[in-house]
């Protein structure tokens, strides 16, 4: 046998690595072992080493008396052209992206198709990993799998960036829906169900939003994902959370869009990089050590930017509408029917449009307390996922009820300012999440903390529940958009879908007038938004 070195594509993860073959020799072997990333595949027969493939590898090789197969010099040097690839368009693309997300494109291209995009909060990852959809049409089917709150998002955002997405929710365990959307939507709670089914249809796209929930190697939900990913050729990841603080929590995600052997194993991984101890109860790998080579080489699979990195690409504010699921959907439309039937009974009486304000308040009261107690166990999973960033949060909301639900689900890192709270307590809260590291989420009631506040320790607002008055939701915007605040500030509405709660938000959004109303001086009455809802009310029945 001679010494050789040929090209091999592992059909189970599709990486290409530089096969080494050679007659029995220690010495050999010991120079094997000082190439990065090598690995000895002792359970096929013949046994054999396999590299990464780099120019430094085959230098090595050579000089150790190797024929080095030509497939590895061409593939190198198409591996060399890909390096430089930068893409500035995207035909079909319905919106055009920022630079750095061009970049974040161009860097999964480079990677055909296995990345991990690190970038902070805010910085439309999920925008990047559907443009690169949008630049692979033929790429199909493609599965997102994220959190249960965010599956109505993500269906969303596809119908926002791609062109003809035809997108597919999956929900529940009992598996009976057939799949035949080109994109499908799924959560990582019922994966394990859908698993068999997702393989029938032969995914060649993998999207896994949030990937940090895949740290458990012991969870089923891991190992779920694991074998979802096998034989997958394109596994994009996307997680804010910073690797080099929780090195083991990244194990799972950076081996997946690993194609170059770069970590070759869990124990060589928290042995370097884990500052890995062993106590009575056992191993403890949650440390992290080695962080600096950690770092340069995650780079090789992660690309990551920070707000303050890309400042002069983003708009001061950026508001984004996120749509949650209720749980009280039967409830809901019943009161919005007979809302509805009211509007009409009312329709013609032009005097009644004021006259009849102060009924149309209460009705349409109930119908927003309805939508927030009905979306309220997504909202609190939106915040704990959003939590797990790391960064801090600001939420508004403006019922005692909602309030208090939410302190009392996040008591431990939570403060809060509404019309209960003397002026000395209130001033404590905000010092306490301006100062305290340990404080991440403030909720406040829009009017009683929506002004005179500064709360720039985030730059971070959600709305549980929109005020009447557009100059209200402006000015708690303002609490975090203030002299001090560093980066540019990022507004989320958590918004029960099909409900009047959209119906309200589009309102502001598409009426300029209320959004800007503050900055150019003037207000639009609350009274004329709530006319303008009952009319809309009364055309949505009319077209019915």
């Amino acid at each position: 046998m001679n010494k050789q070195a040929t090209l091999v594509k592992f059909k189970e993860t599709g990486r290409v690595a530089i096969k080494v073959t050679f007659p029995y020799s220690k010495e050999t072997v010991e120079k094997i072992k000082t190439i990065p990333g090598r690995k000895f595949h002792g359970d096929t027969y013949p046994k054999f080493w396999s590299c990464p493939p780099s120019v430094e590898a085959v230098k090595l090789l050579k000089e150790w008396g190797f024929e080095i197969e030509p497939s590895i010099y061409s593939f190198l040097q198409k591996k060399e052209e890909k390096e430089n690839i930068k893409i500035t368009e995207i035909p079909g693309l319905k919106k055009p992206l920022y630079p750095f997300q061009y970049e974040g494109v161009s860097f999964i291209e480079r990677k055909d198709g296995k990345a991990l995009i690190g970038d902070e909060m805010g910085l439309g990852k999920t925008a990047q990993a559907l443009a690169w959809l949008q630049l692979h049409p033929e790429k199909r089917p493609a599965v997102i799998v994220c959190p249960a709150s965010l599956k109505l998002n993500w269906k969303k955002e596809t119908e926002i960036w791609l062109e003809n997405p035809q997108t597919q929710i999956l929900s529940g365990t009992k598996v009976e829906e057939e799949i035949t959307g080109k994109i499908v939507i799924i959560n990582y709670d019922i994966l394990t169900a859908w698993l068999e089914k997702l393989k029938e249809i032969e995914p060649v796209v993998l999207i896994l939003d949030e990937v940090h929930a895949i740290k458990n190697n012991s969870a089923k939900r891991t190992k779920t994902v694991k074998s979802l990913a096998k034989g997958i050729p394109h596994i994009i990841a996307l997680s804010g959370t910073p690797i080099v603080n929780r090195p083991i929590e990244f194990y799972n995600a950076l081996k997946l869009v690993d194609n170059e052997g770069i970590f070759p194993n869990f124990w060589s991984f928290a042995m370097r990089y884990c500052n890995a101890k062993h106590t009575r109860f056992g191993w403890d790998f949650s440390g992290s050590s080695n962080t600096e080579e950690l770092h340069e080489k995650a780079k090789k699979v992660m690309i990551r930017r920070l707000k303050k990195d890309v400042l002069n690409d983003l708009p001061e504010k950026t508001r984004s509408f996120i749509p949650l699921e209720l749980t009280n959907t039967g409830e809901y439309q019943k009161a919005e029917n007979d809302f509805i039937q009211w509007v009409r009974e009312t329709k013609g009486k032009e005097a009644s449009y004021r006259a009849e304000n102060a009924q149309a308040v209460v009705k349409i009261e109930a119908l927003k307390q309805l939508a927030v107690r009905g979306k309220l166990p997504q909202a609190i999973e939106w915040i704990k996922d959003f939590l797990e960033t790391g960064e801090k949060l600001v939420v508004f909301a403006t019922h005692i009820e909602t309030i208090d639900s939410l302190m009392k689900e996040f008591k431990e890192i939570a403060v809060k300012v509404d019309g209960s709270v003397t002026n000395e307590d209130r001033q404590k809260a905000v010092e306490k999440f301006q100062n305290d590291n340990t404080c991440k989420l403030f909720i406040g009631n829009i009017k009683a903390a929506g002004v005179g506040l500064t709360l720039t320790a985030s730059s971070n607002v959600a709305f549980l529940e929109l005020p009447w008055s557009p100059g209200d939701l402006v000015q708690a915007e303002d609490r975090v958009h203030r002299i001090g605040q560093k980066n540019a500030v990022n507004i989320h509405f958590l918004l029960a879908s099909g409900t009047i709660e959209e119906a309200i938000a589009k309102m502001l959004d598409s009426k300029r007038q209320v959004l800007d109303s503050v900055l150019d001086g003037k207000e639009t009455e609350s009274e004329s938004l709530l006319t303008e809802l009952i009319k809309t009310y009364g055309k949505e029945k009319e077209n019915d």
